[in-house]
């Protein structure tokens, strides 16, 4: 089998995807992801028809997110090259990670040389349920067997009262959050994963004004303290998680560009990573959200790998309970090694790119620490998780 390797890695500033006052929201989603496709292939310095496929995640596929935006978003932005392929994935949040996991098997197995990874979410024009509200009919079907929670605070309710996890617990995990990546960016450790990008400016009535702006910089960091935090007010009647403690809404792309070691050599390319390890797991459907806890088990037993095997963790901040039932289920988890530039408590959470966001942020905060692995994993709604080990090279 041929070996795959990441030759570049990018995303877009995260935006609060609020609708019409986020940095980003004079985009339509495909613009948005459209330029981050083709900057992954001008910082590659290969043209554009040498891509063989994309695969793009994006969990709310309504509106300008639906008809395959992978695809609508490259033709936007190539006028002249139409050959590449594109599918839209959906896994829920991790729609952006099992993106790769394709494109890795794909390039692995021949059936690629050059593929794109991504994923893109605009939630200030395409809110979460979109797809569901517009009908006909609901998701779950009349005769559904499982005792799914309504809501995935309600998930994350039943998953902090199983594991003993408290208001207190949850802020100061919020607190961390929003400190680390406020140091990350105020030292520039984003810079070189983060594409700026020219964007439309929206007047007060939500209407373009014909200038633009430059958006460099993740807009969810803000100055957070313990009493501000303890003051909010749970989302859930009775509960601990509140807009503080929890993922922010927002808008936001990433993606990785792979081939092959000799189409790299070929292309004169340098190879970054290699992807390891992937699964995709079911989860209880029960609680939810506890995803990453099934993903990273079943990644160590198929791997053979142990936590001390792994430098770096990125386990996403759907819900600070989330994160922290998984570091209880893994004690053996240094604290210091998760999550270290702060998370989407802070950063912000773009459901369908999130997933690339976590690797694209690996893959640099490994080669900024001189590192050699890194775990990504995610929950997912439909009960579902994810887990993937990058390595450099």
């Amino acid at each position: 089998m041929r070996e795959a390797v990441i030759v570049e890695a990018l995303r877009t500033p995260i935006a609060r995807g609020k609708l019409g006052r986020g940095d980003l929201s004079g985009f339509h989603a495909a613009q948005l992801l459209g330029r981050l496709q083709k900057a992954l292939v001008e910082k590659a310095g290969i043209e554009p028809g040498q891509v063989d496929q994309i695969f793009g995640g994006c969990v709310t596929q309504a509106g300008e997110q639906s008809n395959n935006i992978t695809r609508h978003a490259w033709l936007g932005v190539n006028d002249q090259s139409y050959s590449t392929a594109g599918t839209t994935v959906d896994v829920q949040c991790g729609s952006g990670q099992q993106a790769n996991n394709i494109v890795n098997a794909l390039v692995k197995g021949g059936s690629v040389d050059v593929g794109i990874a991504c994923g893109i979410e605009l939630m200030s024009h395409v809110g979460l349920g979109a797809n569901v509200i517009n009908g006909p009919g609901f998701f779950i079907p009349p005769d559904y067997p499982w005792n799914q929670p309504n809501s995935q605070f309600e998930a994350v309710e039943k998953i902090a009262a199983k594991r003993g996890i408290g208001r207190e617990d949850v802020d100061g995990f919020a607190l961390r959050s929003q400190t680390l990546a406020r140091q990350a960016r105020d030292e520039g450790r984003f810079k070189r994963e983060i594409l700026p990008v020219e964007a439309p400016a929206l007047g007060d009535d939500m209407q373009p004004t014909g200038e633009t702006r430059l958006v460099e910089l993740d807009q969810g960091i803000r100055e957070t303290t313990l009493e501000g935090l303890a003051g909010l007010k749970p989302v859930q009647e009775g509960g601990i998680h509140t807009a503080g403690n929890s993922s922010q809404v927002s808008d936001g792309a990433a993606g990785l560009l792979y081939t092959t070691a000799e189409k790299a050599r070929e292309l004169g390319l340098q190879p970054r990573a290699r992807i390891l390890h992937d699964v995709v797991v079911g989860a209880d459907p029960e609680f939810l959200l506890e995803g990453p806890i099934d993903a990273t088990h079943k990644l160590l037993a198929r791997s053979g790998m142990s936590i001390a095997d792994i430098d770096l963790f990125e386990c996403n901040e759907a819900f600070a309970a989330v994160v922290l039932a998984w570091l209880r289920e893994f004690p053996e988890i240094d604290l210091d090694r998760v999550n270290v530039n702060g998370g989407a408590i802070a950063l912000g959470h773009p459901v369908g790119a999130t997933g690339s966001r976590l690797l694209v942020s690996a893959l640099h905060e490994l080669e900024r620490s001189d590192k050699s692995t890194a775990l990504v994993t995610m929950c997912c709604g439909s009960a579902v998780g994810t887990a993937t080990v990058i390595e450099r090279i």
